[in-house]
């Protein structure tokens, strides 16, 4: 076991008089395997957390809206991180990095949301750093990949003391910034089941590059043969991002297009369906009309290059 070192303490006071925050005290260990992480995590229970980029739990802690007592960084377990193909899905450790998660080929080939989101994320000093594992644990109401994986119905492989479960990303988030990660648990894989006839697409609108969306959607698209040559949508996952829908997922406008041709019209009535359901909240990123508005315009912008992608190339319109 390595030593136990401690993190800043106190407030600290600024020059001009004001009071600046630093994270409160807090213990550190650095795991040398996953049944480390998981020990430690069980001695401390909910009062630990995991640390692997940093770039959400530090800032939190800083202004201690996080204060836990113990940190476990999981850096060294490098068997939890990489993009691979087997059992017939894809397969993504939770330390992959964002950089990796893009540079992979196979995750594009079979899923270019992955590399549409990935694209959007922060800048290059985060996406080097920051892990798919931890964004998808920060269950951030704005965090793109949430609704990415939601999108594409990925289940979350979980371990604990007692042994592995697996929960679909549909019923891992509980609550913002809440998931079904237990306090002596450790997310260590996404799965993504691979389906031919498949297309998929992520679009957002955000303030600034990189920054948080105001709104962002995400289509996957399996076609079928139709009547007349046309393709029919044989199934359908859209997630939504940072305009209050539940669980990521615009559940009424995917049981809309089940079974209706894979055209501007279904589209259209899908986008409009996406728009009714969510639940925007107006801040300093827009008001509700405006958030609603886009979430309709980007769940049609996102089907219909989805759409392309999964070879129906004859639709209008742009992305």
């Amino acid at each position: 076991m390595r030593q136990v070192t401690s993190g800043a303490a106190d407030v600290a006071r600024g020059g001009s008089g004001g009071r600046v925050q630093v994270p409160a005290h807090f213990e550190y260990q650095r795991a040398t395997s996953l049944d480390h992480a998981l020990a430690l995590l069980s001695r401390f229970g909910p009062e630990a957390r995991v640390v692997a980029g940093g770039h959400s739990l530090i800032p939190m802690m800083k202004l201690r809206l996080a204060q836990p007592e113990l940190l476990v960084d999981v850096n060294d377990l490098t068997e939890l991180a990489g993009v691979r193909v087997e059992g017939g899905e894809l397969r993504i450790g939770a330390l992959t990095r964002h950089a990796e998660l893009l540079a992979s080929a196979v995750a594009g080939e079979h899923y270019p949301i992955l590399h549409d989101a990935e694209r959007v994320i922060a800048d290059p000093v985060v996406r080097n750093r920051g892990t798919v594992g931890g964004s998808v644990c920060q269950a951030d109401p704005s965090e793109d990949l949430s609704g990415v994986f939601a999108a594409l119905r990925a289940t979350a492989v979980i371990q604990g003391v007692d042994g592995e479960r697996r929960v679909p990303l549909r019923k891992f988030f509980t609550g913002p910034y809440e998931t079904a990660v237990g306090p002596a648990e450790v997310l260590v894989e996404l799965r993504v089941p691979l389906r031919p006839g498949s297309g998929s697409a992520y679009v957002k609108v955000d303030r600034r590059a990189g920054d948080w969306a105001v709104a962002a959607a995400g289509a996957a698209l399996w076609l079928a043969p139709g009547p007349g040559g046309v393709p029919v949508v044989a199934d359908v996952g859209i997630g939504l991002t940072a305009v209050g829908a539940r669980d990521f997922v615009a559940a009424e406008a995917e049981e809309h297009l089940r079974g209706r041709p894979a055209g501007d019209e279904s589209f259209a009535a899908a986008g409009a369906l996406a728009a009714r359901h969510c639940r925007p909240a107006a801040d300093q990123r827009g008001p509700v009309d405006y958030k609603r508005h886009l979430a309709g315009e980007l769940t049609v912008r996102a089907l219909r290059l989805a759409a392309r992608r999964a070879g129906r190339p004859g639709l209008r319109g742009t992305v």
